[in-house]
């Protein structure tokens, strides 16, 4: 890819200008909007050339598989915000979870993850990787104690998400990055519900973190893709081999589509964690919601470790609705403005029932052992009016009473 001007400085950029500007690489035409390569594959001057290029003597790009500069540059341009040495963009978040975990592990190595997961993370860890031979074990909050007691000599990884799909359980990165380290494994962070914009486990002691650029970056429910964020050697001696074989390429117009995202990402998380944390309060005042889950508010059982690893709250929010499943349902047929969908993320708030969608397939006594209730909604705020958006849950609400 090309190189910055002399009047540019990513290093001492703040996280807008990275978002704007950074990995801008412009080609001879001098385009202001970055290029969109869509090629498959690249053609050379001479045999020598391509020999050169595929034992690595020489930079270049070779196949549309090994890379592409559009995806280069949102590889820069998220390298530079998340402030890591390497990036290692995808398909989607879940090429990026697996990518992440499976180019490190081998039969008879030990995982160790928080109970908390996503539905698709939890099948990874408790169903896919056992048929590997890679065995699991599963940990409850931020007991330190419980952490240590869960490493293994076989222990590799040590993998969870902060804050947690759905109910946003935040877990201390520092504390099991500490933990994780003295027991001599990494740790792999899904940070897809907090962003960069609002924390960076790799300064609290997090080896690898990944991000579903499906959600906040895109911000609009185009495209999909995915980021892996490592050290230069961790992708070089591990990712790249295993991705490079495996083909979870990102394409070049999604990865132009993200570019463009990332532009506006900045204003559009920080607007809906405003709208969010005005949401949490007015939600904690309806008689109808038996409990509120958003990191930011007082009455979340983590709410100091939230404010002190958080810049902000985060643009999503769970409750619970008394009266289970069959109320919960009643108040999702009764919105008007927020749409039913398991996306999050959007420009566009969206509710979703965890139970019935996101982790149905994780069974009953796993959403009983991560506390999700049948009457559990989970909201993504988006870029509405505050006003409007707690105005239609409340209706939405007034059916249970």
């Amino acid at each position: 890819m090309g190189k910055y001007t002399k009047k540019q400085n990513p290093t001492g950029w703040g996280d807008q200008t990275k978002l704007v500007r950074g990995g801008l690489s412009r080609s001879e035409h001098g385009e202001t909007s970055e290029a969109m390569y869509l090629t498959s594959g690249y053609v050379y001057d001479d045999p020598e050339t391509a020999e050169r290029r595929f034992s690595g003597e020489e930079e270049g790009y070779v196949y549309g598989r090994y890379g592409n500069p559009t995806v280069s540059m949102l590889e820069e341009r998220f390298r530079l915000l998340e402030g890591a040495e390497a990036a290692y963009a995808v398909a989607s978040g879940m090429a990026a979870a697996w990518g992440a975990l499976a180019c490190q592990l081998k039969a008879g190595d030990h995982v160790v993850a928080s109970k908390d997961l996503f539905g698709s993370n939890y099948q990874v860890i408790t169903n896919i990787l056992p048929r590997f031979g890679i065995t699991y074990t599963l940990v409850a909050g931020n007991d330190e104690a419980a952490w240590k007691a869960a490493m293994k000599p076989q222990t590799k990884v040590v993998f969870f998400e902060t804050p947690s799909n759905p109910l946003l359980e935040v877990l201390d990165v520092a504390m099991i990055s500490r933990v994780a380290h003295a027991a001599g494994a990494r740790v792999v962070v899904d940070n897809v519900f907090a962003t960069p914009i609002l924390q960076k486990p790799m300064e609290l002691g997090a080896d690898i973190v990944f991000y579903s650029n499906t959600k906040h970056t895109d911000g609009q429910g185009r495209v999909f893709g995915g980021m892996i964020l490592s050290t230069q050697k961790f992708k070089e001696e591990l990712l790249k081999p295993f991705l490079r074989h495996t083909g979870p390429t990102l394409s070049p117009f999604n990865a132009w589509v993200l570019l463009k995202g990332m532009e506006t990402m900045k204003l559009r998380v920080e607007a809906s964690c405003k709208s969010a944390a005005e949401i949490a309060d007015a939600l904690a005042s309806i008689p109808q919601v038996e409990r509120v889950y958003y990191p930011h508010h007082q009455s979340h059982s983590q709410y100091a470790l939230a404010k002190k690893q958080m810049r902000l709250g985060g643009t999503m929010v769970a409750f619970d609705v008394k009266g289970a499943k069959e109320q919960a349902f009643n108040v999702l047929r009764r919105l008007k403005v927020i749409d039913i969908s398991n996306n999050l993320g959007d420009s566009k708030s969206l509710i979703t029932h965890p139970a019935t969608t996101t982790h149905k397939n994780i069974g009953p006594e796993a959403r009983a052992l991560m506390g999700i209730k049948d009457g559990c909604l989970r909201l993504s705020v988006g870029l509405e009016d505050a006003a409007d958006l707690i105005a239609d849950l409340k209706q939405a609400l007034s059916v249970n009473s």
